[in-house]
């Protein structure tokens, strides 16, 4: 499926298009970007019974001190059965500082953009499937769903092999779910 536009309201059909997606081709393992927690929240409610990890931003993202998974949504996710991360991003860390003190890109940063090429929720889907595996709460030996979108909400969906970030190259993205084709 691919939207006309990104963003957040493409949301409601893209979640529906993924669980269609797991359901009929036995993905258990479903891994969502959420930075305030409604997408996170949707998704726990809509896969629930599923292995369900929302990534959020690490606390400090865009204010010290400032985690920005509202609790509301945080209470709504964990009711759902669903697990949350927060943690580095996997594609920026401590390079994202070098970058904005020093204004030039480290590799990390280089290979974030590089996925960029197929759109923001592309490069994200991919962070947030290596976070989750770092953590250990998803498998690498077998497929997995990843959930991302452009600044809000949900606009894509990938089919991955997950890896941890250690392994980065043994990642694959097998199949594009839902994609916008504008970004």
């Amino acid at each position: 499926m691919y939207f006309e536009k990104p963003g957040k309201e493409s949301t409601e059909a893209l979640l529906k298009i993924a669980k269609e997606y797991a359901d009929s081709n036995g993905v258990k393992d479903i891994v969502v970007a959420s930075t305030w927690g409604e997408t996170g929240a949707a998704a726990s409610k809509l896969f629930k019974g599923y292995n369900v990890v929302v990534v959020t931003h690490h606390t400090g993202f865009s204010e010290p001190n400032l985690q920005q998974l509202k609790e509301e949504h945080r209470k709504e996710i964990l009711e759902n059965g669903a697990r949350i991360f927060t943690g580095t991003h996997a594609l920026s860390g401590a390079e994202r500082a070098v970058r904005k003190t020093f204004g030039t890109m480290q590799p990390l940063e280089l290979m974030a953009n590089t996925l960029r090429l197929m759109g923001e929720g592309t490069k994200v889907c991919v962070e947030v499937a290596l976070m989750a595996a770092d953590a250990g709460l998803i498998p690498v030996d077998r497929d997995i769903i990843a959930i991302a979108g452009t600044s809000q909400g949900a606009d894509t969906a990938l089919l991955i092999k997950p890896a941890n970030s250690a392994r980065f190259f043994d990642l694959k993205i097998r199949e594009v779910i839902a994609k916008p084709r504008e970004f």
